[in-house]
């Protein structure tokens, strides 16, 4: 068994490291982080293939493609 005297440093440790990455980490609330841990999010992801996409018109809707078979 651990002694609680080792124990409960190492986790005091523990948290101080978690909260540390924590703060250099803030993928979950939309921002990039950092070099070492940082990608792209989603919404970046989308906003940029939107911005490539070309623009264009609706087109017409033909009423006979509409029905079915019958």
């Amino acid at each position: 068994m651990l002694p609680d005297r080792v124990f409960y440093p190492l986790a005091a440790l523990l948290a101080m490291l978690l909260i540390a990455l924590a703060s250099v980490y803030p993928q979950g609330i939309g921002a990039r982080s950092p070099k070492p841990f940082g990608h792209k999010t989603f919404a970046q992801d989308q906003a940029e293939a939107a911005a490539r996409a070309p623009k264009e018109k609706p087109k017409a809707i033909d009423p006979n493609q509409l029905k079915g078979p019958l």
